[in-house]
Parts: C-alpha cells; structure tokens; sequence
C-alpha cells in the first residue's frame, strides 16, 4: 500500500498535489487523521439527507398515482395539511396537481407532469447519490492510509523510547546483569 495520497477536494478545478504523508510528523497525521474523519462524516450525513429527500419524492409519485390519477370530482381525498394532520378535499380540477418546485413556489402541473417531474428529481439525486457514495469511498481509502501510517509511526515511536532507556522488554532503567 503506498503512503501517498492526494488531498480530494469537492471542485475539480483545483490540481491536486500528491503528499508523501510518510514524511508527516505524528502530530499532523492526527491531524489529518481528524480532519478526514470530520469530512467523512458530513459526506454520511449528505449522503442520508440526499436519501431521504429521494424518498420523499417516491412518495410523491405513490401519492399521485394511487391517490390522485383516475379519480373522479366525486372522489373524497384527504390532503396532508402537516405529516400528521389531513384534511377532507374534492378535486375541482381532475387530473391536475400542485406541485412543489422549491422555495415556496408552487406549480399546477397534469398528473403525468408531476409525476415526470418527480421521477426527474429522483433520477437527479440517483447522480448525486453515486457521486457522494463514491467520495465516501476514496476518503475511507485516505483515512485507512492515514491511520497505517499513523500507527506504524506511533509504533516506530514508543519502540525507539523503550531501546533509548536501556533496558529490554520495557524494563527501563534497570542495568543488564546486576
């Protein structure tokens, strides 16, 4: 496994630089160490919201498809007000849906509309999804790299110490033979 790394950042524009962390002292590998394991974690929790928003768009295509397309002006519908509070409703308008582009804004949209709007968005997030997924993998790569080197120099460290006392096994201080 090689020791050196290339810093990865969200722009592409930026010219990536390789850095031989094996030259790094112990105290900027733990560094390094926590800032990776920091980005890391912000990918996962990016990652999960990126999921859950693509969740609920697939319920807002269930929603049309089985609560809104093919009903009739005579069909009763319970419209979500909150996630737990729904109010009785008619259709005025059969076959037509608001639909939520974002920031407030709303859209009167036919049903086939939304739910093409819909699947655009999960498809969108499908992308993102794999573009984050697989930045979570190169930085377990990096962090992995990290922490072997890490280790080894920490290793290397406290066996110098045990050899600079003079003793052997970590009886420091003790004089052979005596």
């Amino acid at each position: 496994m090689s020791t050196q790394t290339q810093p990865r950042t969200g722009s592409n524009a930026q010219q990536q630089q390789a850095l031989d962390i094996s030259t790094l002292p112990v105290e900027q590998l733990s560094q390094l160490q926590q800032r990776l394991s920091q980005e890391l974690e912000h990918l996962s929790n990016s990652h999960a919201r990126l999921r859950a928003a693509q969740a609920r768009f697939k319920d807002c295509i269930r929603s049309i498809k089985d609560g809104v397309q093919g009903k009739t002006a005579e069909t009763p519908l319970l419209i979500p007000l909150t996630t737990s509070l729904y109010v009785p409703a008619r259709p005025t308008k059969t076959g037509t849906v608001l639909v939520d582009v974002g920031t407030g804004y709303y859209v009167s949209k036919s049903t086939s509309a939304a739910t093409t709007f819909y699947e655009g968005k999960v498809k969108d997030l499908d992308k993102n999804l794999s573009d984050i997924e697989r930045a979570v993998g190169a930085k377990n790569g990096d962090l992995r790299v990290v922490e072997d080197v890490l280790r080894g120099k920490v290793l290397a460290e406290q066996q110098q110490g045990r050899q600079g006392g003079g003793g052997k096994d970590g009886e420091q201080g003790i004089p052979k033979g005596k």
